[in-house]
């Protein structure tokens, strides 16, 4: 089957003219580049279909690249290919075909409706008006989410090799939250999958960051890092992630997926966030244990 990317880019690493510090940065979910054969297989809207972006958070991240930090990011959308999944939890009911028994059908990712290749956007709309085949997945799995894993990967290997360990920030947004753990509704959630995927050092310094500027944070609740987090984080190997979720009601409107006023605020505290962790001075840590989960 020929790629719905076979004559257009389907994602991007942003290099800096010389990266000066061990730090990466990753958009995975914030492409917008619809194909016009799978907006033809939805039962959504263009609009519609746009639910589940992390809208612009390639565009809040930007100035990595100018400041010395690699940025890769994602031009496919999310409902069309989660690179933030295992590479094949696929959902059999959406299928036509019988998928085969190694894939991953069961996941709790598979049951909410939201595996490799997504069965809903937001508010559980679904997306597709009909069975796909297997050919359509392996063509956006093999041509698409195993290149963009090789590109992280290699990004974080040549990373490592220059300065002796590597962070990954996973930069995402969240839909506002009504309430949390304590009633609180948090502005940024850090996710380090309960202290197992960087070390103590980083997440410190970003809350610190984001507190200072005035946001609410929590760590972990309820969103404590996908497969990207928990795939590449080996802080004992000196290899860092830590995923950043940020309130799309800070930067954006959530109804007309519009920038607000406040999008260019939210930028600048962002900017100042790359920059501490550019100058951040790293202690390498060893035999980290993961913490109880809360």
């Amino acid at each position: 089957m020929l790629s719905d990317f076979h004559n257009r880019i389907a994602f991007e690493t942003i290099r800096p003219n010389r990266q000066i510090a061990p730090i990466v940065f990753n958009s995975a979910h914030s492409g917008r580049d619809y194909p016009e054969r799978f907006i033809g297989m939805s039962r959504l809207n263009k609009f519609a279909i746009r639910q589940s972006e992390d809208a612009y958070v390639d565009e809040l991240y930007e100035n990595a690249p100018k400041m010395g930090a690699p940025l890769l990011r994602a031009l496919f959308p999310r409902a069309y290919l989660d690179v933030n999944r295992e590479p094949y939890e696929l959902d059999q009911k959406m299928f036509s075909e019988t998928l085969p028994s190694h894939y991953n059908l069961r996941s709790p990712r598979v049951k909410s409706g939201l595996g490799t290749i997504a069965k809903i956007v937001a508010h559980n709309r679904p997306i597709y008006s009909k069975t796909l085949n297997i050919a359509d997945a392996q063509m956006r799995i093999e041509g698409i989410y195993r290149p963009y894993h090789l590109t992280l990967q290699k990004l974080l290997s040549n990373t490592f090799d220059l300065f002796g360990h590597a962070i990954l920030i996973d930069a995402h947004s969240m839909p506002s939250l009504k309430k949390t753990r304590n009633n609180k509704a948090p502005d940024i959630i850090l996710g380090d999958r309960y202290g197992t995927s960087c070390s103590p050092q980083i997440i410190d310094l970003v809350e610190t960051i984001f507190l200072g500027a005035g946001l609410k944070t929590i760590r972990n609740h309820p969103y404590a890092g996908g497969y990207i987090t928990h795939s590449y984080g080996r802080p004992n190997n000196n290899v860092h992630v830590l995923q950043i979720e940020i309130s799309r009601h800070l930067y954006m409107n959530e109804a007309s997926l519009k920038k607000n006023d406040n999008f260019f605020a939210i930028k600048k505290i962002l900017d100042n966030l790359i920059m501490a962790l550019i100058e951040l001075k790293i202690n390498r840590f060893t035999n980290i244990e993961p913490k109880a989960a809360q």
